[in-house]
C-alpha cells in the first residue's frame, strides 16, 4: 500500500471523440483529490486533453477552450476524399487547429511524458507515439492519427502503418506499464447509450447522412464493449448518455454537463477503485 504522499498515477483517457470536456472534469477531480502524474495516456478525443495538459496548459484554460470552440468547424465532407482517402473529411482543419494550440510542440519538448495510441489497420495492432519512440514528431500529428474515426476522417500513413482511431484497440494495449516503474494505472472510458435519433437526411446528399448514422452507431457500439475482468479493478466507465463521440454540434450546455459528469463520477468512483493502493485517498 502506498502512502498519501506517493499518490502518483498514470491516467488513461480512452476514446471520447468530441466528448473531451468529460476528461477535463475527470482531470479536475484527480487534482482535487491530490493525485499527481508525470505520465498521461490519450486515445482519440482523450489525447487532446492529455496533450494540452502535458504541454503545460491549466485546466481552467483547457476547459475554456473546449467550451468556446465550435467543433463543427472541423467537419466537412467530400465524396472525392471518401473514395481516395477512406474518409469524408481530410481532418486538416483539426490538425492545424491542434498545432496552433500546442504551438507546434514535439514529444521531446513536452514537460510531461505523453503517450498517444492509434490503431494500424494493416494488422490491427497499436502504434504508440511518445518521447522515447517518436521524439521529433509533432504532438498534433499524433493526435490526428489517433482521431482517425473510420469513414469520418481520412486514413493517414505513418512509416509502414495506416492509421485509424485508437479507440478500437484492445484493452491489453492500454494497460501497459507506461511509466516503466509500476506506477498504478487508472483507465477512463466513455460509454454512450444506444438511443434512436431523428432521421435527418440531406435532400441532395442522403448518403452522407446514412454514413454519419453508421459511424455514430459503430462508435457507440465500440464504447459499450465489456471490460475484461483482469482490468476491471482500475477501469472506470462513464456514461455520457445520448451524447456520442461524433456529436460535432454540441452546445456549451452539453459540454458543461459532460464536464460535470466526468468530475462527479471520478470523485465518487476513483476512491473506491484505488482505495486499496493508497491510504487516505
Amino acid at each position: 500500500m502506498l502512502s498519501k504522499a506517493d499518490k502518483e498515477i498514470v491516467p488513461i483517457f480512452s476514446g471520447g471523440g468530441t466528448r473531451l470536456s468529460c476528461y477535463i472534469g475527470i482531470l479536475q477531480a484527480l487534482l482535487d483529490m491530490g493525485f499527481r502524474f508525470r505520465h498521461l495516456v490519450g486515445v482519440s478525443g482523450g489525447s487532446i486533453v492529455a496533450a494540452l495538459y502535458a504541454a503545460g496548459w491549466s485546466l481552467t484554460d483547457i476547459k475554456a477552450l473546449a467550451l468556446q470552440t465550435d467543433f463543427k468547424q472541423f467537419w466537412s465532407f467530400s465524396f472525392t476524399s471518401l473514395l481516395r482517402t477512406g474518409g469524408l473529411c481530410n481532418g486538416n482543419k483539426l490538425e492545424t487547429w491542434l498545432d496552433k494550440q500546442l504551438q507546434g510542440v514535439t514529444f521531446a519538448e513536452l514537460p510531461h511524458d505523453l503517450h498517444i495510441l492509434a490503431t494500424d489497420i494493416n494488422g490491427g495492432g497499436p502504434v504508440v507515439f511518445n518521447r522515447l519512440l517518436t521524439p521529433t514528431l509533432k504532438v498534433s500529428k499524433a493526435i490526428r492519427f489517433s482521431m482517425s474515426i473510420p469513414l469520418f476522417f481520412s486514413f493517414q500513413a505513418f512509416e509502414n502503418h495506416i492509421m485509424t482511431d485508437g479507440v478500437i484497440l484492445s484493452e491489453d494495449a492500454l494497460h501497459h506499464d507506461w511509466s516503466g516503474c509500476g506506477i498504478p494505472l487508472i483507465c477512463f472510458r466513455l460509454k454512450s447509450d444506444a438511443e434512436a435519433q431523428p432521421v435527418r437526411t440531406s435532400r441532395y446528399f442522403p448518403l452522407v447522412s446514412y454514413i454519419y448514422m453508421l459511424i455514430r452507431t459503430f462508435m457507440s457500439a465500440v464504447s459499450r464493449e465489456y471490460v475484461h475482468a483482469e482490468h476491471w479493478h482500475n477501469t472506470i466507465v462513464i456514461n455520457t448518455g445520448a451524447v456520442s463521440s461524433v456529436d460535432f454540434a454540441m452546445s456549451q450546455q452539453q459540454k458543461q454537463q459532460l464536464f460535470n459528469t466526468g468530475y462527479e463520477t471520478a470523485m465518487s468512483i476513483v476512491p473506491l477503485k484505488l482505495g486499496a493502493l493508497f491510504t487516505a485517498v
